[in-house]
């Protein structure tokens, strides 16, 4: 009999924007208090852990998950994983856990992201000859072809066009975003979730954003109604955002019941040029695995980079509105790279613990270079 993964807990650090309260967090320091927070959840102790395995695309190498695995006190002996699909890179790593699970490869393994845009190296390009002087840049090419490798922003504006979606309707999404955010805030929805950092207990930019504010904020790509604003854009931020995944087998052998399914993943490639309708691929691709429909979803957690490309994914694949980003979403968060599909993951499973037993959620988020990933999770009864 296949086995199954099981989310049996799932937690992440608050998100605060590049330059504030976690500025001076490495990476290894944002990350280690919510692993640990995932094991007192679930009511484990690190010496069951297999492998521990962390989405991040900013820090510079040098496998960041050994070290914030060592600095939450897990056995040396636990093997540990640094990947890197940009923004894909959390909810990847949650999948590569469950696959592991269920090949009977693992049986418990800690998966997330982490991402601090204040702690990332500054980038230079090396000198091909003694003529050359290091050259600075702000992020490596997406394709081999430059003129298919657009800057997100302009890219968002390609995607606005090309869905019609007018910059007022961007901007009264953003502005429901943030209220959304703010009142999960300030009716503790988040709370189970979030775990104190640098003394910051709530996601510090969501604001009482109006449309007249929003109007005047700067236009960063496109023109005409198709332009993108930075009201409609998430911005840059550091966070971390952890899940404990484990068998079923041993799930039942040490009597825990609570949790989430994970149903299935995929992941999927699309157009370079219109990175942002990535997820739709993954979308339509885990749906016709597990053979279910996007109007079953009782939760849905999409990303919003930018709001037009959370309103385009969501009508492309039929999610139901009132299910979409309930606590609010990256445009009131921000967006830490390789935490960001994490942070979905967590939000999905802490809004499906509000829902029946069965009841069933989806995740989606898109990638530079044209490229999404997909996950359904289902509620198990407590």
């Amino acid at each position: 009999m296949a086995r199954q993964a099981i989310l049996v807990a799932a937690r992440r650090s608050p998100v605060a924007p590049r330059g504030g309260v976690l500025k001076a967090l490495e990476v290894d320091a944002l990350a280690a208090p919510v692993l640990t927070a995932c094991l007192d959840d679930a009511g484990l102790d690190g010496a069951v852990v297999d492998e521990v395995i962390v989405g991040n695309a900013l820090y510079g190498g040098g496998n960041p998950a050994r070290r914030l695995a060592l600095l939450a006190g897990l056995l040396e002996s636990v093997p540990a994983l640094t990947i890197d699909r940009q923004c894909c890179s959390g909810l990847d790593a949650i999948l590569m856990a469950a696959r592991l699970i269920e090949s009977g490869a693992a049986d418990c393994v800690l998966a997330g992201g982490v991402e601090s845009f204040s702690r990332a190296p500054l980038r230079l390009s090396r000198p091909r000859g003694p003529d050359e002087a290091p050259r600075p840049y702000d992020r490596p090419p997406f394709t081999p072809w430059p003129e298919r490798d657009p800057e997100m922003a302009d890219a968002a504006a390609a995607l606005a066009a090309h869905a019609g979606i007018g910059v007022e309707t961007q901007l009264a999404y953003a502005v429901e975003c943030h209220a959304r955010a703010c009142a999960a805030r300030e009716t503790g929805r988040l709370t189970a979730e979030l775990v104190e950092s640098a003394g910051l207990s709530w996601d510090a930019f969501a604001r009482a954003l109006s449309l007249a504010t929003g109007r005047r904020s700067r236009v960063i790509a496109g023109e005409g109604e198709s332009r993108i604003l930075t009201a409609t854009t998430a911005v840059e931020a550091d966070a971390a955002a952890f899940v404990c995944v484990v068998s079923d087998r041993f799930a039942a052998a040490r009597s825990i019941t609570a949790g989430c399914r994970l149903i299935g993943g995929a992941s999927a490639g699309a157009d370079p040029e219109l990175p942002g309708l990535a997820p739709v691929a993954a979308g339509h691709k885990v749906f016709a695995a597990t053979g279910l429909r996007a109007q079953r979803m009782a939760a849905a957690e999409v990303m919003e980079a930018y709001a037009v490309q959370a309103m385009a994914c969501a009508r492309e694949l039929d999610l139901p509105a009132a299910s979409l980003n309930r606590g609010g979403g990256a445009l009131a968060r921000g967006h830490p790279i390789g935490a960001s599909g994490a942070i979905l993951a967590v939000r999905l499973f802490h809004e499906l613990r509000g829902e029946p037993s069965g009841a069933l959620g989806f995740a989606a988020i898109a990638s530079a270079g044209g490229l999404g990933t997909a996950t359904i999770l289902q509620r198990l009864a407590d």
